[in-house]
């Protein structure tokens, strides 16, 4: 096997460094001054070695990746990646590192010395590596670009693990479950719901989060921050994420598509619910009576009609509803609002279910079908009424004579018998 080679390289000497002071004042000795940074030298070709960081040339090449450099100093660094030689250890916590520097980087996390601070803001970093990354959210460089679909990061870190969405690549792995991911990160996070760790604290309500980004999001909560604006209706959101499923509002998009019917849907999550209408699961269980539901928030619904309760009520009437959802429905009844109309005919209705029933008049489209006779039906209520015929089944009564009907529109024709009533 080839032996890794070292390259040889003097170590620059400047008269600004700590141990050269003196020589600054030696007005007989003759200096070489960088134009570019002002930066003094004792020899010439250490200046000219200096010049390549401005110039940007790499001389310098990796036998073993090809990585280019402008010192040779950096490429023997650069060596130890290959090596994964690390001479330089933690008296602290016994931490090994390739290179000096960041051994003493390290050191300050010990310390919590943070020498280097943004001229902006006034955030402190241990690095100054960290600090140069930190001004980009000041300036919005983005210097790292995905050669697949153009966009553009301020880490090369960030594009590494975004290339990935591209590759599939899931190179980090759980030991506990076998579960892979795509970014360290990411596994890192979901280490924490195997050993249920929760490190990071609300200070106003107590609750606690496994991620600190978890706990910013929520603390917007207490705040109501909204730092994410749709710049077409300008409404706000506590989170990006809300916001960039919003857009979807306006732009139609709906990226997730059901591999069985084609139906297309703007959420992952309204696409796993309605994935559940094919194989009929229902993985929500009532543990009162049992019922099982193909979504949490049905079950959620469902709840409420064995607790009576009724957390909303309408300004205008009073009426309460166990769902804001169908407390806004009911307020069109006020408004008289229709916001959904068929394109076909322009009719305006005030649901979109309604809607969608309506449509199937022009398409003759008959979605359900009686299991006995195979008759077709455009609405899941006329098939109920249908299946009676079928069962004879009849859940109406009449108060007075007791007779039973299947369907309330046979019963309350027999009721005008008793009223002496005639229909028109």
């Amino acid at each position: 096997m080839n032996e890794t080679p070292l390259i040889i390289d003097l170590s620059v000497e400047t008269v600004d460094a700590d141990k050269n002071v003196e020589n600054v004042n030696n007005k007989n000795k003759k200096y070489f001054t960088c134009d570019i940074c002002g930066k003094k030298f004792s020899q010439k070709w250490l200046l000219k070695k200096h010049i390549h960081i401005h110039t940007k040339e790499k001389h310098y090449s990796c036998s073993v990746c090809g990585k280019r450099f402008s010192q040779a100093r950096y490429l023997n660094c650069h060596y130890q990646t290959h090596t994964d030689e690390k001479p330089f250890s933690c008296n602290v916590c016994h931490k090994d590192f390739s290179r000096k520097n960041d051994l003493i980087v390290h050191l300050r996390t010990h310390t919590n010395e943070k020498p280097y601070s943004c001229e902006v803001c006034g955030k402190k970093y241990s690095g100054k590596g960290k600090l140069k990354v930190h001004y980009r959210i000041h300036t919005n460089e983005k210097p790292y670009s995905c050669d697949v679909c153009g966009k553009n990061f301020s880490l090369q870190g960030n594009l590494n693990g975004h290339f990935r969405t591209h590759t599939n690549e899931k190179p980090f792995s759980c030991d506990a479950c076998n579960k892979k991911f795509s970014q360290k990160g990411h596994l890192n996070r979901h280490l924490r719901t195997h050993a249920n760790e929760k490190p990071f604290s609300c200070d106003a309500c107590g609750r606690k989060f496994s991620q600190t980004s978890d706990l910013k999001v929520h603390y917007r909560i207490h705040t109501n921050e909204k730092p994410f604006s749709c710049d077409v209706c300008h409404k706000e959101f506590s989170m990006k994420s809300h916001l960039n499923v919003h857009y979807r509002t306006h732009t139609n998009e709906k990226p997730y598509s059901c591999d069985v019917c084609q139906k297309e849907f703007s959420l992952q999550g309204n696409l796993n619910s309605h994935l559940r209408t094919h194989t009929n699961e229902k993985p929500y269980s009532c543990n009162l009576c049992h019922k099982d539901f193909s979504q949490k928030g049905n079950l959620n619904k469902h709840l409420r009609t064995h607790a009576n309760e009724k957390l909303f009520s309408c300004d205008a009437c009073g009426e309460k509803f166990s769902q804001t959802g169908d407390l806004k429905v009911h307020y069109r009844i006020h408004t008289n609002e229709k916001p959904f109309f068929c394109d076909v005919c322009h009719k305006d209705f005030s649901q979109k279910s309604h809607l969608n029933v309506h449509y199937r008049t022009h398409t003759n489209e008959k979605p359900f079908s009686c299991d006995v006779c195979h008759k077709d039906f455009s609405q899941k209520s006329n098939l109920n009424q249908h299946i009676r015929t079928h069962t004879n089944e009849k859940q109406f009564s009449c108060d007075v004579c007791q007779k039973e009907f299947s369907l309330k529109s046979y019963l309350n024709r027999h009721l005008q018998t008793h009223t002496n009533e005639k229909s028109l």
